[in-house]
């Protein structure tokens, strides 16, 4: 496996391996790796040549810096986690590289913004949204990798590369899980052990919700409310919001449909733990998902042949 800290260096072996009719598969991270990730890194691997994956912790992301200060980091161990997946190239580029010191251009996607994590966390999505572009650059990928955890950031990345043309593809990735429900996220080794206890809570509340949903009820205040009981049960469990949205816009939804996404952000202490169910995916696990307002492409037009 490669290690490459250099940009000019990482966008020229792309470029060489492109230049060779290879693809290559892009796995953007934060590091501190669980199996979550390397899933992504194992698509990746079914779906193209070579795999690169990212480690960059993105300070521009984190509206509160003790967050940024405290999110886990382990170097040594994520590399060696790179390695078993047979990943061609870790990337590791440096952040004055990445913003060099008068650096003034920002990407902003409204309107997929403006509800759950956009109004809590000022500026959180335009520090996504910047480093992703930024990363696609230096990559080069034909395809790159998200969780669907993550889902209202990979809808924000799905429209960028939209609106911008960039020539990727995104693939979401189902959401892996420990086996009791919770999301696996690189903040859950922040959890205490009675705290690692406790979160199981949330993914039960979300199936809760589906639950209701398959059994006839599809109003969005009582899908909810089912979520909200179950939540309720662990007093310790601060919710920062419990919200039905519209998968493809993220607009709250009146009522449920095979299009509605209910997602949750809530604290056990000081550790913020996110997680969503998509109905279409509950409904229909095995079922290809990607929730994205399609326009559609004309095929080729050739003028002036005979």
């Amino acid at each position: 496996m490669k290690i490459i800290a250099n940009i000019a260096k990482m966008q020229e072996f792309s470029r060489q391996v492109r230049l060779g009719g290879l693809s290559v598969g892009f796995v953007p991270t934060m590091g501190y790796l669980h199996d979550g990730h390397l899933e992504l890194v194992r698509r990746a691997r079914t779906e193209c040549d070579v795999v690169v994956a990212s480690i960059f912790v993105n300070p521009t992301q984190f509206n509160n810096p003790a967050d940024f200060d405290k999110y886990p980091r382990n170097d040594q161990r994520d590399a060696e986690l790179l390695l078993s997946e047979r990943t061609d190239v870790l990337f590791k580029p440096h952040a004055d590289d990445v913003y060099v010191g008068d650096a003034s251009t920002t990407v902003a996607v409204s309107g997929l913004t403006d509800s759950l994590c956009g109004p809590g966390r000022p500026g959180h999505f335009e520090g996504v949204a910047t480093v992703v572009t930024a990363l696609f650059n230096m990559v080069g990928a034909d395809k790159a990798f998200f969780g669907e955890k993550d889902f209202q950031q990979l809808q924000v990345i799905r429209r960028m590369v939209r609106d911008l043309h960039v020539p990727v593809e995104i693939v979401g990735v189902p959401t892996r899980r420990e086996s009791d429900g919770l999301a696996m996220s690189s903040r859950n080794a922040r959890l205490t052990e009675g705290q690692r206890k406790l979160a199981p809570v949330i993914y039960r509340a979300l199936n809760a919700a589906v639950d209701a949903y398959i059994e006839g009820e599809d109003e969005a205040v009582a899908v909810v409310d089912a979520a909200r009981a179950e939540l309720s049960s662990v007093e310790e469990l601060e919710v920062e919001y419990l919200e039905l949205v519209d998968a493809r816009t993220m607009k709250p939804a009146e009522t449920a449909d095979e299009n509605s996404v209910l997602a949750v952000a809530a604290l056990l202490g000081d550790v913020r733990l996110i997680d969503n169910i998509l109905f279409a995916r509950a409904l229909a696990p095995d079922a290809a998902f990607d929730a994205c307002e399609a326009h559609a492409v004309p095929d080729v037009i050739e003028y002036g042949s005979h």
